[in-house]
């Protein structure tokens, strides 16, 4: 019987044109830097949203709190040393 449960991965994008105006994305200004892992968690009492953004390998590499007003915040690791 196969694994149904698997995590979806999602390619992680990185644009190149910083000038770039407007929503929308040519093929020539993106280059993909690799997979990700994403999770939501939902805090209950506090109506805090917490997203965890991992790599391929389940390494944490960011981390977002999203509060029920709307303002947001991150965390990124950076693994390199």
């Amino acid at each position: 019987m196969g694994n149904n449960f698997e995590d979806a991965l999602f390619k992680d994008i990185f644009t190149k044109n910083k000038l770039r105006t407007g929503n929308l994305l040519k093929a020539e200004d993106v280059e993909i830097k690799g997979t990700a892992k994403i999770s939501v968690e939902d805090d209950e009492i506090d109506g805090v949203r917490v997203i965890l953004k991992k790599d391929a390998n389940d390494s944490i590499k960011e981390i977002k709190f999203v509060c029920s007003c709307g303002q947001t915040k991150s965390i990124i690791l950076d693994y390199s040393e």
